[in-house]
């Protein structure tokens, strides 16, 4: 099975993927009671007012006609305007999906940095005191939510230590970097800007580390779990007989093939931290895409949660792609055995 095969596969399960996203989304955001034309208009507007803005809006036509339209104009790269703010949805997601972005790459490396290597000693020292330490921390962070744990982070940090930002991406006395990937810690670098990095890297550690601590437990497990199954295999025992230290066998050679199967865990876990940094960005007012989208739901702006939607599930989707095509690159055996 080769790269463009499953290419071809995956864009198939894409547009049904995108279709579900889009029908989904759509039914739910026109069940949430309220109306978004008397939400604009204002308490004190008359009917009139608001019929004439519900026309403007579409909202006065028939569902599977409004559904029509917004899959067409989805179809041209359109993801409507947005009733809080006027803009295209596009344009508007455009502005915040580098700040979320980069605080789910920052967190997920976190998450990577912490919980392979704690996996690998979990595993290395299983049923001993450090094992169930790794474990008990793994539990812990799975079961924590993100938003109670950013409010304790914030108060510990930000409100008793004050060693650390409490909001936003740069203080405002900092000027934003120039605008080159749009991630402020990237563009800092890119342009030699000390002080903006610094001070971008201090605002991003508390919801990054929020984020990476919930998912290290993840990874900590799913590594701890493979690299089991490796070391009982034949080819680890033979080469111990043939004089290999320990740690030489188990970072050469187990942890290499222990990293396949946890692909697919960094994979999902990527896609959830796009979706979870909504209430983390909410917590820490990182203005990124989940804040927009907060906002967006409290105002009834419908091609707003849906434009999010559809954009997160499309990166969920090519993430999963990538994750596939990284597999058969890794282990050319799985395109040969597919």
């Amino acid at each position: 099975m080769t790269f463009w095969t499953i290419i071809r596969q995956r864009c198939w399960g894409l547009v049904l993927v995108m279709l579900g996203v889009c029908v989904i989304t759509f039914i739910i955001s026109h069940l949430i009671p309220g109306d978004p034309a008397r939400l604009l208009a204002g308490d004190r507007a008359g009917e009139d007012i608001v019929r004439h803005i519900r026309q403007q809006l579409g909202l006065d036509r028939p569902l599977y006609i409004q559904f029509y339209h917004y899959v067409d104009d989805l179809l041209h790269g359109n993801l409507g305007a947005s009733i809080r703010t006027g803009r295209p949805v596009l344009d508007d997601l455009r502005a915040f999906f580098p700040a979320t972005l980069e605080l789910a790459l920052s967190a997920l490396l976190l998450a990577i940095m912490l919980g392979v290597p704690l996996g690998v000693l979990s595993a290395v020292y299983r049923n001993r005191f450090l094992d169930h330490i790794v474990r008990l921390l793994s539990v812990v962070g799975i079961s924590t939510p993100a938003f109670w744990l950013g409010l304790g982070v914030i108060m510990l940090f930000y409100g008793h230590l004050n060693v650390l930002p409490g909001s936003g991406r740069l203080d405002d006395w900092l000027d934003p970097p120039a605008h080159i990937t749009g991630f402020y810690v990237l563009d800092s670098l890119l342009t030699g800007n000390a002080d903006t990095l610094w001070n971008s890297l201090l605002h991003l550690a508390m919801p990054a580390a929020t984020l990476a601590f919930v998912h290290m437990g993840i990874v900590a497990r799913q590594i701890r779990s493979a690299m089991l199954e490796q070391m009982g295999e034949d080819y680890i025992r033979t080469a111990r007989a043939n004089g290999l230290s320990r740690w030489r066998v188990i970072l050469r050679h187990a942890l290499p093939n222990a990293l396949i199967p946890s692909v697919t865990v960094l994979g999902l876990a990527l896609g959830d931290l796009l979706y979870g940094a909504v209430l983390t960005e909410t917590v820490f007012a990182w203005p990124g895409m989940g804040a927009y989208v907060v906002n967006s739901i409290q105002a009834l702006d419908f091609p707003a949660v849906m434009g999010f939607a559809v954009v997160v599930s499309f990166a969920y989707v090519i993430v999963n792609l990538l994750v596939d095509l990284l597999y058969v690159w890794i282990d050319p055996r799985i395109g040969r055995e597919g």
